[in-house]
C-alpha cells in the first residue's frame, strides 16, 4: 500500500511571517500620507492603536494556546456562542477576507503601474493582471500550506527591507520643526486623535491570522501564541519608526498631499534609485499580503463545513491537506467581484471594495474578546488565581478597545458593515433546512484542558 503523504505544517517564523506578512499589506505605503492630514498627533494614535491591538493579540494568543482549532475567531465565537453567533463570524469573517484580496489585488496593479504605466491607463489590462495574480497565488497554495508558507516567509523578509532602511536611514532626515504641528484638523485634539487612530487600526487587520490554519501548525499551543505576538510587534516597530521618519523628513502639508509618501521620501534620502526600491518594496509587499489572505481564505470555510455550518463541499481538501474548494470557490467570487467593478478607476475600484470588508474585519474582534470570557466561565478550570484575573482583565480592555474603534469607523462603515452582518440570518436559516435531522448542531466536543 501505498504511504499517504504526510500533512504540511508551518513553523514558527512560517506562521510568524504569516501574521506580519498578513498586516504589512499595501495601506502602509499611503498611510503616512493620510495621518499627515491630522498633524503630529498621529503619533499618539499610532502608540495607542499599537497598544489596542497588542491587547487583541493577547486574547488570540491565550485563545490559541488552550483552544487551538482551525477557524481562530470562528472557532472562538461558536464555542462561546453557539452555531448562530458562530456561522455568522464564519460567514462575515470569510466574505471580509476574499473581498479584501479583491483590494489588494486592485492596489498591487496600482503598484505595478509604477514600472508598467499602461496599467494605470487601460482598465481591462489592469483587472486581468488582478485577477491573474489571484490566480498565481491560488495557484501556490494549491501546493500545499507549507509552500505558502515558505513564500509568505521570502515576501516578507523582502518587503521589509525598504521599510527597516527607511525607518534606520530617516533618522537622520528628521527635522523636528516640521512635526510641530501637533493638530491640523481645526477640531479638537480628541477628534483629531480618534479618527487617526480608526486609520492606524486597518494597519493591524490581520493579526488573528496565525491562529486560523491551527490543524496545519507544529505544536499549535506554543507556536500560535508566540507568532501572534511576535508578528503584532515586528509589524509595529516597522510601523511606528518608518511612519516617523517619512513624516519627519518632510513638512506635514506637504505631505498630505502626496501620492506616494514613501516613495518622495526615499528620493529625499537615496536619490532617484529610492523611489524605484520603495515601488518594488510595495509590489513585494502586495504580493505577499495577497498570498498570505489566500491562504486564510480557505480555512474559514473549511472550519464552518467541518462544523456542518457550511456546505460539506467545503470539506475536500487535497491529499496534503489544501482546502482546494474553499480556494476555488474564494478566488473564483474575487474574481468577479473585480469584474463587476471594472468600470472604476484604480482608486474608486479600491476604495469600494475596501468599503464592503472594513466592519467584517473589526465585529469578530470584539466577539473574539467577549468569546474568552464565556470560555473562561465555561471551562473554569482553565486558568486559576492571577493568571484568571490577568487575562480576564485583557480581554475586557480589548473588548472597550474594539468596541470603540467600531464606533470610530464612520456611520457609513456600520451601515454596510450591520447590512452584512444581518444578511447571514436567512443563509443560516437555508443551511439548517439542508442540514440532515439526525445532526445536532449543538452538539460540541469537550475542550480539552491543558
Amino acid at each position: 500500500m501505498l504511504n499517504q503523504p504526510k500533512q504540511q505544517k508551518l513553523g514558527l517564523w512560517m506562521l510568524t511571517a504569516l501574521v506580519a506578512g498578513n498586516m504589512i499589506g499595501s495601506g502602509i505605503f499611503l498611510l503616512p500620507a493620510s495621518l499627515a492630514e491630522f498633524g503630529s498627533i498621529s503619533f499618539l494614535s499610532w502608540i495607542v492603536t499599537a497598544g489596542g491591538a497588542l491587547l487583541i493579540a493577547l486574547v488570540f494568543a491565550k485563545l490559541g494556546t488552550v483552544m487551538p482549532r482551525i477557524g481562530g475567531p470562528y472557532a472562538y465565537c461558536k464555542e462561546a456562542f453557539g452555531d448562530f453567533v458562530g456561522f455568522q463570524m464564519a460567514y462575515n469573517y470569510w466574505i471580509a477576507v476574499w473581498v479584501g484580496n479583491a483590494a489588494i489585488a486592485v492596489a498591487l496593479a496600482g503598484y505595478l503601474s509604477f514600472f508598467v504605466p499602461v496599467l494605470a491607463k487601460n482598465a481591462i489590462f489592469s483587472c486581468g493582471i488582478s485577477i491573474g495574480l489571484v490566480w498565481l497565488m491560488t495557484f501556490i497554495n494549491l501546493l500545499g500550506v507549507r509552500n505558502a508558507g515558505i513564500f509568505q516567509l521570502l515576501t516578507t523578509f523582502l518587503k521589509l527591507i525598504p521599510l527597516i532602511l527607511i525607518a534606520v536611514v530617516g533618522i537622520f532626515y528628521i527635522h523636528p520643526h516640521y512635526l510641530a504641528d501637533f493638530n491640523l484638523t481645526g477640531k479638537s485634539n480628541f477628534s483629531a486623535f480618534s479618527s487617526a487612530a480608526t486609520l492606524t487600526l486597518w494597519s493591524f487587520i490581520g493579526l488573528e491570522s496565525a491562529s486560523i490554519p491551527a490543524n496545519n501548525v507544529e505544536n499549535p499551543t506554543h507556536t500560535i501564541p508566540r507568532a501572534t505576538i511576535f508578528g503584532v510587534l515586528i509589524a509595529t516597530a516597522v510601523y511606528i519608526f518608518s511612519s516617523i521618519a517619512v513624516m519627519g523628513s518632510m513638512p506635514l502639508r506637504e505631505l498630505a498631499h502626496s501620492n506616494a509618501p514613501y516613495a518622495d521620501a526615499a528620493r529625499l534620502m537615496f536619490g532617484p534609485i529610492g523611489s524605484s526600491l520603495v515601488g518594488l518594496g510595495a509590489v513585494i509587499s502586495c504580493l505577499g499580503a495577497l498570498n498570505g489572505w489566500i491562504l486564510v481564505q480557505g480555512q474559514i470555510p473549511l472550519a464552518a463545513a467541518q462544523d456542518k455550518l457550511f456546505p460539506r463541499i467545503f470539506e475536500k481538501k487535497t491529499a496534503n491537506g489544501t482546502p482546494i474548494v474553499g480556494l476555488v470557490v474564494s478566488s473564483v467570487l474575487i474574481t468577479l467581484l473585480l469584474l463587476l467593478t471594472l468600470s472604476q478607476s484604480l482608486v474608486k475600484q479600491f476604495t469600494i471594495i475596501i468599503l464592503l470588508a472594513t466592519l467584517a474585519s473589526l465585529i469578530p474582534y470584539f466577539l473574539t474578546t467577549m468569546s474568552e470570557l464565556v470560555i473562561f466561565f465555561k471551562y473554569p478550570g482553565l486558568f486559576k488565581g492571577k493568571k484568571l484575573l490577568k487575562s480576564v482583565i485583557i480581554a475586557i480592555l480589548a473588548g472597550i478597545y474594539s468596541f470603540w474603534v467600531i464606533i470610530g469607523s464612520g456611520e457609513q462603515t456600520v451601515f454596510y458593515g450591520t447590512l452584512l452582518l444581518l444578511s447571514s440570518a436567512p443563509v443560516y436559516v437555508w443551511m439548517k433546512k439542508r442540514t440532515p435531522a439526525n445532526i445536532n448542531l449543538n452538539d460540541e466536543q469537550p475542550l480539552s484542558l491543558p
